[in-house]
């Protein structure tokens, strides 16, 4: 199983709850690396590297999100790996 990489937008009520520093938080604990940012359309994009295992509990968790979130879609955008990414940030 090599490295796969994937950018996730996620739509719903996703900014100004803590989503991105929640799922910082997440991916680090779960082993991936990338970045999460807000988009100016209100969606929060997520890119990350990882095996396909993490990378699915990734996306799980984002179909929940935080406990102010409300989410309402979870697009998945198959890329490939870079190896670029030392850990998992937030970008402004």
């Amino acid at each position: 199983m090599g490295i796969k990489r994937w950018k996730l937008r996620v739509s719903g009520i996703v900014q100004g709850v803590y989503f991105r520093a929640s799922a910082e938080k997440s991916a680090t604990e779960i082993g991936v690396t990338g970045y999460t940012r807000n988009l100016p359309d209100g969606d929060v994009e997520i890119v990350a590297e990882g095996s396909e295992g993490q990378l699915q509990q990734l996306k799980d968790w984002c179909h929940q999100g935080p406990p102010a979130s409300r989410v309402d879609a979870v697009e998945v955008i198959e890329e490939s790996a870079t190896g670029e990414f030392s850990g998992f940030v937030i970008r402004r």
